[in-house]
């Protein structure tokens, strides 16, 4: 707490420190203030700083020097630094200046409470000048008599101060002005000066903390004068081809001093100048001439000058002017050479490119206006020379086999170059180069080689980029004989090129040596593509393709074969790169390999694309070895079973092939139902002799089994049942078909109703055959056959096999026809259907028993009919079917019946010795 006098001590204070009357200057007085007043130190220097306070302020605000405090930049500076001198003075000191900063400011701090500022000064830290260097000076020559000098030094380090500089001059006798640079420190420009006296010249530098000055430079400025360039510089041209004269003005008087001249000159396009010997320009001169220049060639020339006695400076190039010389007849010849083509030319004759480079400009001397190219053939003396005159730099001759030597010729305007001799021999028998080599270096690529024993007039040098798509286009270079290495230009990197070296002889032409090369390799564009060939069971040969020229950027040093199973490690494999298939062995078979290839070259590597294939399951002739046994092992069964099969044959033919006797071929007998003939027969081959009869005619009978047949009719039936017990039991049927046709189980013949049964397989068929022989009443003929063919499931009824009381019935179902008609209708003929057969001739009757049957024609029925009745009625139906008519094979046209409609006539019969027996 401020006490109350405190508080009237503090506003006195502040009062004080604003505004104070001053009887000198009527301004505000502070209540103290700091020695030195803003003062200049030195750089790295001590600086001590005082302040002091007023006595009047002491007594009203209880002020002292131990409450002061200071401050660099609102810094605070330690209080070590600080020292109180007595109550109203303070100082600090600084050690080292490098570390002051502006403003320095000295503080109060009343009561510990209020920190109030008493005074500030500004401190500027610097260097004093350093005495200046190097000062020279040139007079420059403005006009024909105009001059002035500017002097330049070295002012030394910076000193952060304000220095000022003055250029100061002076005769022995007299001081002119100082010359004051302006913008600048280091030059300062004189505009009036005297030749031919010596003057006195100096630089001094100023500022608040020091002055130096630099060494007097004592000249006459008649010598650092710098003469303005030659002026209105022409060239011309003179009768010489290899002369150009310069002419020029210069633009100071003798009087003042005497010239010396530097003149330069280069051909238009280049860049490196020449000059003339400073010896032959040493004198005062307007005009020069130049000596030693090309013909035909364009130059740029340029000149300047000083004083002759070389004191003072050159004066700038004067402009550039450019001159021509006269044309002059070439100096050489055109370097030429050829190249033979074989391939498209006829036999025993070449096909001879010449070609030859242009001259250069200086070698041309002019503008070239042909070629004339001589032809003369050394193998043949006699042979004419040819020549041809051509505008282009090559020519295509058909030249046969043979040495010729070929002249080339250029013409300008003024004459002839000398000629070219080129010697094409007609085999390159001399001796090549040795050890042809190349090296890259920097942008070009150096060939070398080793010269031959023999002495070699030039060697050629062929080179052309090696394509897979295009033809080597071919560049040429001659190089002097004592030459063993030369630089090609224009080579291209990640290119293969073809180089080729031929020595020149002076009586033939060695063979060439070639080798490729690359100015720089890198790695291949893209990697090689791989594709099998044939896979096995553990191997599998790898197939690619060379990358073509393009591709490789490189010699290809190796090609690598990365192969892997899916989940199995990579193995690699590295190949030659001569090779363009591969064998991988010892695979896993049945496996899936996934194989990709890298080519290299000296600088880098590419992979080609991945690749899969799978193993095979078995390996070359494990198949053949599982099926050859198993084919033969099948072979043979088959061949066992066929031998089983042929030797039983027999059996098996009669399971599965039963025999079916030929009808045609039955053995038929003749006989009647009432009165058998009796015949002799002591063979078959009598009694049925062949070509007896051809064909068969089955007549069907209608049989209406309503009508009953008295006893009589039956009558000739009856000796069928007696022969029942010797037959072989086995009885044919007459059906209304083919004698294959409806064969039926034999029928038991028992009065007593016994149920028929199958006796056997073996079957005899009957046929009936109703015709008149030569016009004669019609005959009931019966034919038997001894048929082994069993009966046909169709054929049987299962009724015949039936008992009791249906017998009678069963066995009447053999003659039932058209049940469904009337029975009434007796004008209907009985025998409505018959099958056509061949007319039979007189021979074919020959092996039959003919019977007459007076008043009727017999017609052979069912078997097993044993009531009289039924005998009776068919015996009055056939009586009264065949009475007065004549029964032909021949076929009735009418509807045909079905197969359950059909009426079925059966008549078994046997044949005795002597002729035909009923049963």
């Amino acid at each position: 707490m401020f006490s109350r006098w405190n508080w009237v001590a503090y506003g006195f204070y502040l009062v004080l420190n604003i505004c104070s009357p001053d009887a000198s200057s009527g301004l505000v007085q502070s209540c103290g203030h700091i020695i030195p007043e803003s003062p200049v130190l030195a750089l790295g220097s001590n600086f001590t700083a005082l302040c002091i306070l007023n006595e009047s302020c002491l007594d009203f605000g209880n002020i002292y020097a131990s409450q002061i405090i200071w401050k660099i930049k609102n810094r605070l500076v330690p209080k070590e630094q600080y020292r109180e001198i007595n109550r109203t003075v303070s100082s600090v000191t600084f050690n080292d200046t490098s570390a002051l900063a502006t403003p320095l400011t000295c503080n109060i701090l009343a009561d510990g409470q209020i920190e109030q500022n008493i005074y500030g000064i500004t401190v500027t830290v610097g260097l004093p000048p350093e005495k200046p260097k190097n000062l020279s000076c040139i007079v420059h020559q403005v006009s024909r008599f105009t001059y002035v000098m500017t002097c330049t030094w070295n002012p030394g380090r910076h000193t952060f101060l304000d220095t000022q500089f003055k250029l100061r001059y002076s005769w022995p006798e007299e001081i002119f002005p100082d010359c004051i640079p302006k913008d600048v420190n280091n030059s300062c420009t004189i505009t009036d000066i005297q030749f031919f006296v010596n003057t006195e010249i100096w630089v001094e530098a100023t500022n608040a903390l020091g002055q130096a000055e630099s060494d007097p430079l004592v000249v006459d400025p008649i010598d650092i004068v710098k003469p303005l360039s030659p002026q209105n510089v022409s060239v011309s041209s003179g009768v010489l081809p290899t002369v150009l004269k310069l002419s020029w003005e210069n633009w100071i008087s003798d009087a003042v001093m005497t010239l010396k001249f530097n003149i330069r000159y280069r051909i238009v396009g280049d860049t490196n100048w020449m000059e003339v010997p400073s010896e032959d320009t040493a004198s005062p001169r307007t005009s020069f001439s130049v000596q030693g220049l090309r013909p035909y060639t364009e130059y740029v020339f340029s000149i300047r000058c000083m004083k002759e006695d070389g004191e003072g400076y050159w004066s700038d190039w004067s402009e550039e002017k450019t001159g021509i010389t006269p044309e002059d007849q070439p100096s050489k010849g055109p370097p030429i050479w050829r190249i033979i083509d074989t391939s498209r030319s006829p036999a025993s004759c070449w096909t001879v490119h010449l070609v030859w480079k242009a001259l250069k400009p200086f070698e041309a001397n002019g503008v070239i206006l042909q070629y004339e190219v001589t032809v003369r053939d050394k193998s043949s003396l006699s042979s004419p020379v040819k020549k041809y005159n051509v505008t282009s730099t090559n020519h295509t001759l058909q030249l046969p086999e043979g040495t010729y030597e070929v002249t080339l010729i250029a013409r300008n305007n003024v004459g002839a170059s000398p000629p070219s001799v080129l010697l094409i021999p007609a085999s390159n028998s001399k001796a090549p180069v040795k050890n042809l080599r190349t090296l890259p270096k920097h942008d070009k690529l150096w060939v070398g080689w080793t010269a031959p024993n023999s002495y070699v007039l030039k060697y050629v040098i062929e080179w052309c980029l090696v394509s897979s798509s295009s033809d080597c286009i071919i560049e040429w270079q001659i190089a002097l004989g004592d030459v063993q290495g030369i630089d090609l230009k224009g080579i291209k990197p990640f290119k293969c090129y073809l180089i080729t070296v031929y020595p020149l002889y002076a009586d033939g032409q060695g063979s060439g040596q070639s080798v490729k090369a690359y100015l720089k390799q890198d790695r291949p564009s893209k990697g090689p593509t791989v594709q099998t060939k044939k896979v096995g069971k553990a191997e599998a040969v790898l197939t690619w393709n060379h990358l073509t020229v393009e591709e490789q950027n490189g010699f290809i040093r190796n090609y690598t074969i990365l192969y892997k199973t899916i989940d199995g490690n990579e193995t690699v494999v590295t190949v030659d790169p001569s090779k363009t298939e591969y064998t991988l062995s010892s695979l896993t078979s049945d496996t899936l390999y996934t194989v990709r290839m890298m080519a290299s070259t000296d600088n880098g590597s590419r992979t080609g694309p991945d690749f899969t294939f799978t193993t095979q399951k078995f390996g070359k002739g494990e198949i053949e070895a599982i099926v050859v046994p198993v084919c033969l092992a099948f072979l043979l069964i088959v061949l066992l079973g066929v031998l089983f099969c042929f030797n039983k044959r027999d059996l098996i033919k009669k399971h599965i092939w039963p025999i079916v006797p030929d009808p045609s071929k039955s053995n038929i007998a003749q006989w009647s139902p009432q009165v058998p003939a009796k015949h002799n027969f002591n063979s078959k081959d009598q009694m049925y002799p062949e070509g007896s009869f051809t064909d068969v005619s089955v007549v069907e009978i209608e049989a209406d089994d309503k009508k009953s047949f008295s006893e009589q009719d039956l009558k000739p039936f009856d000796l069928l049942k007696k022969e029942k017990s010797t037959s072989e039991g086995h009885s044919s049927g007459i059906g209304g078909s083919s004698c294959m046709s409806s064969p039926r189980q034999s029928v038991s013949d028992s009065d007593e109703g016994e149920t028929t049964q199958n006796t056997s397989s073996t079957v005899q068929y009957s046929t009936v055959v109703l015709n008149g022989y030569r016009d004669q009443t019609p005959l009931q003929v019966f034919s038997r056959s001894e048929s082994t063919q069993p009966l046909l499931d169709s054929e049987e009824r299962s009724e015949d096999h039936s008992g009791g009381a249906d017998t009678t019935e069963q066995r009447q179902q053999y003659f039932r026809q058209n049940g469904g008609q009337d029975e009434t209708n007796t004008d209907r003929p009985c025998f409505e259907r018959t099958k056509q057969i061949t007319h039979a001739n007189e021979e074919d009757l020959v092996g039959f028993v003919q019977l007459q049957i007076s008043g009727q024609s017999s017609q052979p029925l069912g078997l097993g009919m044993e009531k009289n009745t039924q005998e009776a009625a068919l015996s009055r139906v056939l009586q009264t079917c065949t009475e007065g008519q004549t029964v032909r094979p021949e076929t009735v046209e009418e509807n045909p019946l079905s197969v359950d409609e059909m009426p079925k006539s059966y008549l078994p019969q046997t044949v005795r010795q002597g002729g035909y027996m009923p049963q």
